[in-house]
């Protein structure tokens, strides 16, 4: 099999979107629409891509994966002239080339996959991915006689019955890499916008007798981009909806989908329930028979099976089996939680680990900390782990009980079964099966309200009085 490779046209600004970020980097469900396009062509199988960058170049690079290499379309010259930056990565790269808008997000590796497979049998120097739409206004239109592709006219070229022509070109190409390079060079831009077209590479090939192939795509959201808001906001709708069809199919169940988003690199489990407001966001993974939300966000992270989480937001993260977490929690990066944990109402967990069956009930901060199984924290609890300018870890044994408004002054290690009295300031290490209290004795003064009171009332009355004179 011929080696392959693609170019990804990602150099426009996109000015309808009227955004301070190229228009590549605009997002459907929470993925920018080159990242759609390049993980398309990883999952087809091809690794070697070039990306041409032009507006917001630098912010493009950085969100490419490793296999992309870039060129640079300085000029804003048309498609054609876009693949004409790319020519050294051509030769460097003998074989099939395949060519995308980095805008087009539903260009899929079945799509990328069936195109190739078509172009390599037919023997096509030339293989244009095509659709047939209802409604063709604003896409180029494939040229055919007697039922060979002839060429590709521009939708605003076209003229008379070009304009009732039903099938597309997609913007996605195969092409032997020789000849791509050969029909660069014979490219013009004698048009309308003054512009070099990839399209005429087809009349190209057709005009020497070259070999030119179609290869018809029935789903019309191949050809879907977005060159407004308004254009973006139907994407992340259509988008949604694949991804939510996608999981019931799987088993997951749904009472209603209002202000459910869900990423397409989300993964769910069946009998897993998503409830109203939740945002799976990015790499998510939840096991079966959990219920999520409502009003929850999920961002890059696994949970385990038979977990409840409402209300709340969990970050770069990681959730055993059994676990409770909220309402109004938030679990910040690199938490994680072993099996049964018990996460409360208000609590926040950064960068630390909870062992199986540690409970943290409310109104808690544990940060930079290692907690142990089994452990009872108590309401208020707070690990003081940050002096102003360095960070600072805890360790508590398992089975050890922390009451209520205890402050742990990091780094301090409390031992197993060790036992905080409420409302310690906790500074030094508690050995195991110790008891540590560390707040200020009770002191009673015996009359004290009645003088105090009596006192106050007269300060009160006086000023009264003052007050009425004025």
């Amino acid at each position: 099999m011929r080696a392959t490779s693609a170019i990804i046209l990602a150099a426009g600004q996109g000015t309808r979107m009227k955004s301070k970020y190229p228009k590549v980097m605009a997002e459907v469900l929470f993925k920018p629409m080159i990242n759609w396009v390049t993980d398309w062509c990883l999952k087809a199988g091809i690794e070697k891509i070039c990306v041409v960058v032009g507006s917001g170049a630098d912010q493009v690079r950085a969100a490419l994966p490793q296999q992309c290499v870039t060129v640079e379309q300085t000029e804003r010259l048309g498609t054609g002239h876009a693949v004409m930056m790319a020519k050294e990565f051509i030769r460097e790269h003998p074989g099939d080339v395949v060519v995308l808008n980095g805008d087009a997000p539903f260009v899929s590796d079945q799509v990328i996959g069936s195109a190739l497979e078509h172009h390599r049998q037919s023997g096509a120097q030339v293989t244009v991915v095509t659709a047939r739409l209802h409604d063709p206004s604003g896409y180029g239109r494939i040229l055919r006689e007697n039922g060979r592709v002839t060429g590709i006219v521009e939708d605003r070229d076209a003229a008379g019955e070009q304009k009732q022509i039903a099938e597309v070109n997609s913007g996605a190409y195969c092409f032997e890499s020789g000849f791509l390079l050969e029909a660069l060079e014979q490219l013009t831009c004698r048009n309308s916008q003054g512009e070099y077209y990839l399209t005429d590479t087809v009349q190209v090939a057709f005009q020497q007798g070259k070999k030119v192939e179609a290869c018809l795509c029935e789903d019309e959201k191949l050809v879907l981009g977005a060159n407004d808001r308004a254009g973006l906001l139907k994407l992340n709708e259509i988008a949604n909806k694949i991804v939510v069809d996608r999981l019931l199919e799987d088993g997951v169940n749904f009472y209603c989908t209002d202000g459910v988003v869900i990423s397409p690199d989300a993964v769910v489990g069946r009998d897993t329930t998503i409830a109203p407001g939740t945002q799976l966001r990015g790499h998510v993974v939840i096991g079966e028979d959990c219920v999520i939300g409502p009003n929850t966000i999920i961002e890059n992270s696994r949970i385990g099976d038979g977990c409840q989480i409402h209300s709340s937001l969990i970050e770069q993260s990681q959730v055993g089996s059994g676990v409770r977490i909220g309402p109004n929690s938030h679990l910040r990066p690199n938490s994680v939680l072993a099996d049964r944990v018990k996460i409360g109402n208000f609590v926040e967990i950064k960068n630390s680990t909870l062992g199986e069956k540690t409970s943290v009930a409310h109104l808690t901060y544990i940060g930079d900390s290692d907690f142990g199984e089994n452990i009872n924290v108590g309401c208020g609890v707070v690990t003081v782990n940050y002096n102003g300018y360095r960070k600072f870890r805890s360790t508590v044994g398992d089975n050890a009980f922390i009451g209520c408004n205890t402050n742990l002054v990091s780094p301090v290690q409390v031992g197993e079964n060790a036992y905080i009295a409420a409302g310690s300031t906790i500074t030094d290490d508690v050995p195991a099966g110790d008891l540590a209290i560390a707040r200020a004795r009770q002191v009673e003064k015996a009359g004290w309200v009645e003088g105090y009171r009596a006192k106050e009332l007269a300060l009160k009355e006086k000023e009264k009085e003052k007050n009425e004179k004025k």
